[in-house]
């Protein structure tokens, strides 16, 4: 591991293994491994991960300033080597930092880094033309910098490979990009709200009915306004991931944490190929216009109390609609259920039969009503003749009286 100048707190300090988003076309899947201390960022390791878990190529490592000299970029590269233990690991070629760091680097499993071994062990995976180009550069670099770079492990350290990286260059396996189908499974896309003190405390109060804290919640969002610059994941943990990600990176505001809202929609059987970016694992919206959707359920969290996650479903399906990216770009059916804000137009309120679905339920609490009515008519005394009291003051100019439902 790296000179260790200032050492890590024992406490606060969190590894986290999450999705990253690629580009449709890289066949390997993304992947994040983020250091956390105290609740904030201090580093991140991005690399790709082959689909059967047996190849990982490093892409980038990078430790915030206030961390740095600390070692906590080793404990993210140990990290990487535990977390696939039978893995390969190919590191690329490193920038004049990066090659500083690596001399002062001790890996774990040295027989699993691709600059290790011959390419006969590994070229299914990598291409060794490609690897065999990597090597030079970083012996160019620890040469020019003089440095040591762990050459005794290297592979024929400062020999020409090119013969031999060029025979096994044909047994490297493309992988073909495997991309999800909107319309095969439901889709989950997740929202950072700051709300108001009033409605964070109500939607968190788990002693009040979850629906109707899901449905405030709702409406607090607006049912127009689905995020439109966000994935939709083929999981709710993926989705709460990208919302715990994006909020790492970002210095909290001020009053209630954040809140994390996870969307879940019914599979979008009519949408066209061409309004989305699919990937192995998520789908991005990119036409314009809005897209209608079925949300079946909602699931939120405060962002520093994940453990504490709140559920519900709709029954029926509750209507909405992905944002689209300006009001002049809606549909002419968005238009007229949606104002310019996202939120329900009054005559889309009115039009709509919330309570259609509850007819049997609020009949038969209708007629237990009714019964209860009729049976204490029929037992209750006759009625006495009433006292004699001093009519009421009037009300004050500009005071409403009581009346039902409300308190004098």
């Amino acid at each position: 591991m790296a000179a260790d100048a200032q050492g890590l707190p024992e406490e606060g300090l969190a590894l986290w293994l999450t999705e990253q988003k690629v580009s449709p076309g890289v066949p390997w899947l993304g992947r994040h491994l983020v250091a956390s201390v105290g609740g904030a960022a201090a580093g991140q390791l991005d690399f790709f991960l082959h689909p059967d878990g047996q190849a990982v190529k490093v892409f980038m490592l990078r430790v915030h300033p206030d961390f740095q000299r600390r070692g906590l970029a080793g404990v993210m590269m140990d990290a990487l080597y535990a977390a696939y233990p039978t893995a390969w690991i190919n590191h690329g070629w490193r920038t004049k930092e990066g090659a500083q760091w690596w001399n002062g680097y001790r890996e774990p499993v040295p027989h699993r880094n691709v600059h290790n071994r011959p390419p006969a062990e590994w070229a299914a995976y990598f291409d060794a033309v490609d690897v065999a180009s990597d090597k030079a550069h970083n012996a160019h670099q620890n040469s020019h910098y003089g440095l040591d770079g762990n050459r005794g492990a290297v592979y024929r350290y400062g020999e020409r490979l090119e013969t031999e990286a060029a025979l096994h260059a044909s047994a490297y396996r493309q992988v073909a990009p495997v991309h999800v189908d909107p319309g095969s499974q439901p889709l989950h896309g997740a929202a950072r709200l700051a709300l108001p003190p009033a409605v964070h405390a109500y939607v968190h109060d788990r002693t009040q009915d979850s629906r109707e804290r899901a449905t405030a919640l709702l409406e607090h969002f607006g049912h127009g306004n689905l995020p439109r610059r966000a994935y939709w994941n083929t999981t709710r943990q993926a989705a709460f991931a990208d919302a715990h990600h994006e909020t790492l990176f970002e210095r909290p505001p001020a009053g209630p944490p954040l809140t994390h809202v996870v969307f879940t929609l019914a599979p979008l059987q009519a949408l066209a190929p061409s309004t989305a970016q699919a990937l192995a694992t998520s789908v991005e919206f990119q036409h314009p216009g809005d897209t209608a959707v079925d949300v079946t359920e909602l699931a939120w969290r405060e962002a520093d109390r994940p453990h504490l996650t709140h559920q519900a479903g709709f029954a029926p399906n509750v209507a909405a609609a992905i944002a689209p990216v300006s009001a002049q770009q809606a549909s002419a059916s968005y238009q007229a259920r949606y104002d310019e804000a996202g939120f329900l137009r009054a005559t889309a309120r009115n039009g709509a039969r919330p309570f259609a679905d509850r007819a049997a339920q609020i009949q038969a609490m209708a007629e237990r009503l009714l019964g209860g009515r009729t049976e204490r008519a029929r037992t209750a005394p006759p009625p006495s003749a009433p006292p004699q009291t001093a009519p009421p003051h009037p009300p004050a100019p500009g005071q409403r009286p009581p009346g039902p439902g409300r308190r004098a």
